[in-house]
């Protein structure tokens, strides 16, 4: 999947999500994160130049950057 789009669509997530104030919208992103995205893409968008994600979307990322990097490393 292209970056851009991936880009895109964390922050269309957190557009819809910051309704609910910044700090529940960043929670419910990273959590749209882990639950909906596959592996592929998580390891995309932390690999990524996070400078095209908004606010909320960026700080969702990047709260989830050291468990998705844990969490996704390939099993021996």
């Amino acid at each position: 999947m292209d970056i851009a789009q991936l880009h895109n669509m964390a922050n269309q997530i957190a557009r819809n999500l910051a309704a609910g104030g910044e700090d529940a919208a960043i929670s419910a992103t990273a959590q749209h994160i882990t639950d909906f995205w596959d592996p592929r893409m998580k390891a995309a968008i932390l690999a990524s130049d996070q400078a095209a994600l908004g606010p909320i979307a960026r700080a969702a990322v990047e709260r989830l950057a050291p468990v998705l990097s844990r969490d996704e490393r390939p099993k021996n």
